[in-house]
C-alpha cells in the first residue's frame, strides 16, 4: 500500500465494516478490535475489488514493506541526501539487511538491487517526460554518481539511451498535436 490512494480506499472499506483503526500505515493497518474469519473475508473481497488484498503470510508482509520503503523513497521522498539502501531498510524495518536480502531473494527471485534498479529507471522516464529536468539534475535527484552511471543504467535495462527515450516521447506528442490539429 504505497499511494494515498491506497491508504484512503482501505480506511473506507475498514468503516464500511464498522471496524476501528488506530494507525494505517504503508503495508499495515492497526485495527482495534479482534475480527472474525468472516469479517476477514469481506474485508479481503472488498479489498481486490480495489486490486488490493490482506496479507497475513510474515513473509509476504515483509516483501510488501521492502518494497513500499523503496517505492516511497524513490518516487515520493524529495530528499537530496545520498541514500543507502541498506542502511534505511535495515533501519525501518528493524532487520539486517542480510536477512532482508536473502528472504527478498528467496521469495521473489529478484534482488532488492534490482527492483531498486528498476524503480529508478521508471522514475528517471517519468522525470524525462516531465521535461522540466535536465539529465544533469535527473542522475543527481536520483543519486547517480554521474550521468554517464546513470546513462549506462538506463540503456542496460530498457535498451534505450535517455536522450532517445525523450526524442520518442517528444515525437509522439507531436504526433498526437497534428492529429489534434486536423
Amino acid at each position: 500500500m504505497v499511494s494515498i490512494r491506497c491508504k484512503l480506499i482501505v480506511k473506507s472499506e475498514i468503516e464500511k465494516l464498522g471496524l476501528h483503526h488506530s494507525a494505517i500505515k504503508l503495508g499495515e493497518v492497526d485495527i482495534k478490535e479482534p475480527i472474525s474469519d468472516e469479517t476477514r473475508n469481506t474485508l479481503n473481497t472488498r479489498l481486490k475489488r480495489w486490486g488490493l488484498e490482506l496479507m497475513e503470510d510474515k513473509r509476504s508482509i515483509l516483501i510488501e514493506r521492502i518494497k513500499d520503503v523503496i517505492i516511497e523513497t524513490i518516487h515520493y521522498a524529495d530528499e537530496s541526501v545520498k541514500i543507502n539502501f541498506s542502511e534505511l531498510l535495515s533501519e525501518r524495518l528493524g532487520y539486517s539487511y542480510t536477512y532482508l536480502a536473502n528472504i527478498f531473494s528467496e521469495t521473489t527471485g529478484s534482488t532488492i538491487e534490482h527492483f531498486v534498479i528498476a524503480h529508478r529507471i521508471e522514475r528517471v522516464k517519468e522525470l524525462l517526460m516531465y521535461d522540466d529536468l535536465t539529465l544533469n539534475e535527473i542522475a543527481y535527484k536520483l543519486h547517480y554518481s554521474s550521468v554517464a552511471h546513470l546513462s549506462h543504467q538506463f540503456k542496460k535495462v530498457t535498451g534505450l539511451t535517455p536522450t532517445f527515450f525523450k526524442h520518442l516521447r517528444h515525437k509522439r506528442l507531436t504526433g498526437r498535436e497534428k492529429i489534434v490539429a486536423l
